[in-house]
Order: structure tokens, then sequence, then C-alpha cells
């Protein structure tokens, strides 16, 4: 594999740039560009080296569906977006497997609660966009070897 490859932006699909724009900023991610002549707004979220990118006739119709947020402390993280408006599911870990923390409707094979001893890579919460682009939060405490 190429040495130093790093994935740098996401495209989403948004039905509304500026309604789109204002549910990322409120969530404190930082405007890195917003070109209002092709309507092109990119948004990095705080500590990311990632960003996303959307605007109009970027992407077809759809949505994105759990991207992943890492973060350190899943509780806190979840309360800061109850805290700005933002409906977050309750934090889960899956009892068995990892299908149970793709897509917000099916939550078959999920347990309330974070993981077992706060096992790293292991709880998650779930929110979306006003356009249902869902994110998937994911607490990540130790990183594996490599990493």
């Amino acid at each position: 594999m190429f040495d130093g490859l790093k994935l740098e932006v996401v495209v989403i699909p948004v039905s509304d740039v500026n309604r789109s724009k204002d549910f990322y900023t409120g969530l404190g991610w930082r405007l890195d560009a917003d070109v209002d002549h092709v309507q092109l707004v990119q948004l990095t979220p705080p500590g990311s080296q990632c960003s996303i990118q959307f605007g109009a006739g970027l992407t077809t119709a759809g949505t994105a569906q759990s991207t992943y947020l890492v973060i350190s402390d899943i509780d806190a993280a979840r309360n800061e977006l109850v805290s700005l408006g933002v409906d977050v599911s309750p934090v889960f870990h899956c009892e068995a497997g990892f299908a149970c923390r793709f897509g917000d409707e099916d939550t078959k094979g999920r347990a309330s609660g974070p993981a077992d001893e706060r096992a790293t890579y292991a709880s998650f919460a779930t929110f979306a966009d006003p356009d249902g682009n869902s994110w998937l939060l994911q607490e990540i405490t130790t990183r594996l070897p490599g990493r």
C-alpha cells in the first residue's frame, strides 16, 4: 500500500447547504471553506484531520450512513451533543459481532450502556444531520498497535 495515504475529505449529500452548514457549525465544527459561487462548504470536526464537504451538485441523492466519529469519552461527547439540541441515541454496545452498530432503525443485538469495563472500540452512540446522514460515535481509549 502507498505510504502516507491519508483520508482527507468525505463528501456527504445534503439538500439544503445553508441548513447543513448551520447544523455542523452549531456542533463546533471548524468552517474551512464556504465558496458561494459554487456552493461548496468544508468543515472539520474538533481534533480531526479529516473534513466533510457538501454543496450544490456535489453528490447524487442519498445519505451517508454510519460515518465514524472517534471520541475518548462517549458519555461526555453524547452529553455535549444533547446540550446542543442534537437527538443522540443512548450509549450502547454490541452483544455479539459488529452489525448492531450500523443502521439507526434496527437495534437488534444492541445492549444498553457502554461496553463492559469500558472496552476500547466497543461503545457507541448515533445521531443524524437534518438530511439523514448518520454519524456513529465510537469510544476509543487505547489504540490497537500500529494505529
